[in-house]
């Protein structure tokens, strides 16, 4: 059964699942949706075409689905889907998309939002990420899965970060971080692997070995171009899967630029 605090505002419309919780003075829109198992803490509110998945807990002062941060907005209908066994903790803020940016913000599965964490309009983030207090994305971004933004770091408008990196504490990024990788600085620069967050998946070794191989050929080397190396790599490394996934990643969309240890290319 549902559990719903008489001091709830749950307007008509919503749909609530089976095992909702609803805390005291929270507010609930007319187009929310709420999975079967959502908690949803005091004064949390959930508003506009925003649906949650099963198991997602929201905490006290988040403000979810809400018009998003962009004077672009017109009031056309866009919207927030978030995934599954989400912790959104106290103040996290998520915005759902815009008509420029297709329309939809998505949010994966089993993801940690930290206090102050915000999701900007129309960001595509994966499964099983962290963000830190006050880290924030700007709209448009794309989060891999398993990627971890230290606390106050920021993420730039079109930027994308691969799957498995890490931005450490007060990093600001302005381009795309490869898969694995880990970068920091108040603009970020590339600091190497992430071969803490690797080793603690239980990847083979000889898969790891390969991968440290390939970032000293994509970035100590000085011949050609970021992109011309990925290529040659691409075609030398084809039965090493964290490779595949770097280079398929550099390759994927031309005119991009990348961190890099020295954020030349």
């Amino acid at each position: 059964m549902t559990d719903i605090h008489p001091t709830a505002i749950v307007e008509d419309g919503a749909v609530i699942g089976e095992g909702t919780r609803i805390g005291p003075y929270s507010i609930v829109g007319p187009n929310v949706e709420l999975a079967d198992g959502v908690i949803l803490e005091a004064h949390a509110v959930v508003a506009g075409h925003t649906s949650v998945g099963s198991g997602t807990h929201i905490f006290p002062f988040a403000s979810i689905g809400h018009k998003p941060q962009d004077l672009k907005f017109a009031g056309e209908v866009t919207r927030l889907e978030i995934g599954s066994n989400n912790q959104i903790r106290e103040h996290v803020t998520m915005s759902p998309g815009t008509e420029g940016g297709g329309g939809v913000t998505r949010v994966g599965n089993n993801g940690l939002y930290m206090m102050g964490s915000h999701v900007g309009h129309d960001c595509v983030v994966g499964n099983n990420v962290i963000l830190a207090n006050n880290a924030t994305l700007a709209g448009h971004v794309e989060l891999a899965d398993f990627v971890i933004l230290g606390g106050l770091s920021a993420i730039r408008q079109w930027s994308r970060i691969g799957t498995g990196a890490i931005v450490g504490g007060m990093t600001g990024v302005e381009f795309d971080v490869i898969p694995y990788g880990s970068v920091i600085g108040d603009r970020a620069r590339l600091a190497g692997l992430n071969l803490i967050g690797l080793k603690r998946k239980g990847l083979p070794r000889e898969q790891i070995h390969a991968l440290r191989a390939a970032y000293r050929a994509l970035f100590e080397s000085e011949e050609g171009t970021l992109r011309s190396r990925a290529e040659a790599l691409a075609a030398e490394a084809q039965d090493q899967p964290l490779v595949k996934t770097v280079t398929d990643f550099i390759l994927e969309k031309e005119d991009r630029r990348f961190c890099t240890p020295r954020n030349e290319d």
